[in-house]
């Protein structure tokens, strides 16, 4: 918003820094439990952060319709009225996020695992954020606005004399209106009236739910074939940089080695004295037998 008292950018620079508080809350827990932090769990902030913000735009807009159903309610009542509307939707999307995500725990793989624990366990403080420190600053910028303050000073912005005779750019960067009036709520989004008045009555229409019935059939059949070709294993050219010496090895060991057979090692899982002849000798007597 252009207007110096409407807009929020603060708001959405909390909706960011209570994403980033899940992060490092779930992190640290996990590596007070010692949970290893393997090199994928660093791409675990993206995803927190997608779904923060998400969180976020919903809160927000479900504050705002409070406010226009509710323009002289106090507080309480608008916060209570946003948390209906908004912690629904807000709880299913954490749950199944949460749920996905332990349930990845269950794999072989050590690193999908640890990189599962910590996401899972940054989606819960996600929500714990949204629903408490957000709620908090969805209040605190209200009361800003109630009080006619400045986004940035927080200073009070009073039309007055002296204002009404100021230039149009003054009272857009200082009162937020060319018009030398206080700006007011804005109207109803306009991507709401889109979903509204066109996208709805499209998506209600009876051919239209057919055709979206037979999509999901066919949506649906294609994703049990499809789970029952996978398997589960992973290529070791995926785990380094497209320029890495590791992937011509794997090439060149896949090429001229594959024939083989895969490769048998053998541990020896006692401390032995390495220094002495005879025991260098019966290990190596004892690979000759293997082979």
């Amino acid at each position: 918003r252009l207007s110096c008292i409407r807009n929020n950018i603060w708001l959405a620079c909390c909706g960011v820094l209570s994403s980033g508080l899940a992060v490092l809350s779930s992190f640290g827990l996990m590596l007070f439990c010692g949970v290893p932090f393997v090199v994928t769990v660093a791409n675990a902030p993206f995803l927190i952060l997608g779904v923060g913000v998400d969180d976020m735009f919903i809160m927000i807009a479900s504050w705002e319709q409070s406010l226009r159903k509710k323009e002289k309610s106090d507080v309480k009542s608008l916060l209570a009225e946003t948390y209906a509307e908004a912690a629904l939707s807000v709880t299913i999307t954490t749950l199944t996020d949460v749920l996905a995500f332990f349930i990845g725990t269950w794999t072989a793989f050590p690193s999908v695992r640890s990189f599962c624990l910590y996401t899972g366990t940054a989606f819960v403080f996600c929500y714990v954020y949204t629903m408490t420190f957000f709620g908090a600053v969805l209040v605190l910028n209200h009361k800003r606005e109630q009080g006619n303050r400045h986004w940035l000073t927080c200073m009070r912005v009073d039309v007055g004399k002296d204002q009404a005779e100021s230039s149009c750019l003054y009272n857009a960067c200082c009162v937020g209106s060319c018009s030398r009036q206080p700006s007011q709520p804005e109207g109803e989004h306009p991507m709401s009236i889109f979903f509204k008045k066109c996208y709805g009555p499209f998506v209600t229409n009876k051919w239209v739910k057919l055709l979206m019935v037979l999509l999901y059939g066919a949506y649906l059949g294609g994703s049990i074939y499809g789970c029952t070709q996978i398997r589960e294993g992973i290529d070791l050219r995926n785990l380094a940089s497209d320029d890495s010496y590791v992937i011509p090895y794997y090439d060149d060991d896949e090429k001229y080695f594959s024939t083989y057979g895969p490769r048998v090692m053998v541990v020896i899982t006692e401390s032995v004295e390495y220094w002495n002849e005879s025991v260098r000798l019966g290990i190596e007597s004892c690979a000759q037998n293997l082979e």
